[in-house]
């Protein structure tokens, strides 16, 4: 792994994990902007690793559950998006993958809360129930998604950009 791809990784596992770990509303972390973001900016197999490890250690300090396994694939499905992402960095393409990322997401864990979280019952009520139920964390998932992959993607591509002006001042002298 080149040193600039260890620093990030280390730098989006240090805020995944204390989006979780700090006080937040529900749902409203850092997370699913990693994973998509991780995907898009970080060599394989790290970005996948990046993310179960940071979903791993908050799980620890916030408790196992049995929907878990459906948590963990939604994440690495955003990290799948995330490798198929265009690399020219823009609002509209990134806002449209954490759109995506999210109501997969939403799809994939609350499918799982209706399958073995034993709230709702199993017919197809129980799933209409399940899906409503969620939509408040639907609305803050998104707004994390968003307002996190919308920083992290600016962030970067203003921070490649600086450092291509650098090298090219750099070359020029």
């Amino acid at each position: 792994m080149k040193k600039a791809n260890l620093v990030l990784s280390i730098v989006l596992t240090l805020i995944a994990i204390a989006s979780r770990l700090l006080p937040h509303p529900p749902n409203f972390t850092a997370l699913g902007a990693g994973a998509l973001f991780g995907g898009a900016k970080i060599a394989r197999p790290y970005n996948y690793l990046l993310v179960l490890f940071s979903l791993f250690v908050t799980d620890i300090f916030l408790g196992f559950h049995s929907t878990m396994p459906f948590v963990y694939a939604a994440f690495i499905l955003s990290v799948a998006l995330g490798e198929i992402m265009p690399k020219k960095y823009s609002v509209k393409k990134t806002a449209t993958y954490a759109l995506i990322s999210s109501t997969a997401f939403f799809i994939i864990t609350n499918l799982g809360v209706w399958l073995v979280g034993g709230i709702y019952e199993r017919s197809v009520a129980g799933l209409v129930t399940c899906f409503v139920m969620a939509i408040p964390f639907y609305g803050l998932t998104l707004l994390g998604d968003m307002l996190y992959s919308l920083g992290l993607f600016s962030a970067y591509a203003y921070q490649s950009e600086k450092i291509y002006k650098l090298e090219v001042a750099n070359e020029q002298r």
